[in-house]
């Protein structure tokens, strides 16, 4: 099996999610303002379902922003993880062609 990543890869996805994170918050935002003018039209369970979301939207914001960060800190972590590998592998790669006696491989007779 081959596992085939460009270098970009990794960055690409921080980025894309940093910018998630950034659009979910304004996506709560935005619900809880459509809701808005449903505020005080309800009476009983309807409007305690109502105050308790209203209530903990900041909490759901919270708590997906810090879900987000824990992504993005793994993503960033394989991201400097692979580039660490593949600087290490061209690193590796280029002391061994140093060590290596090319000379020694040539099959002609001089």
């Amino acid at each position: 099996m081959k596992f085939d990543m460009g270098s970009r890869t990794l960055s690409a996805l921080v980025a894309g999610t940093q910018g998630s994170s950034g659009e979910l918050a304004g996506l709560i935002r935005q619900l809880v303002a459509a809701a808005q003018p449903l505020e005080g039209r309800f009476d009983g369970a309807g409007r305690a379902a109502f105050d308790t979301f209203k209530a903990h939207s900041d909490e759901v914001t919270a708590a997906l922003n810090e879900s987000l960060k824990a992504i993005l800190g793994g993503q960033s972590g394989m991201d400097r993880a692979f580039v660490s590998g593949d600087l290490e592998s061209a690193d590796n790669a280029r002391q061994a062609m140093a060590a290596a006696n090319f000379d020694a491989a040539r099959f002609s007779g001089r």
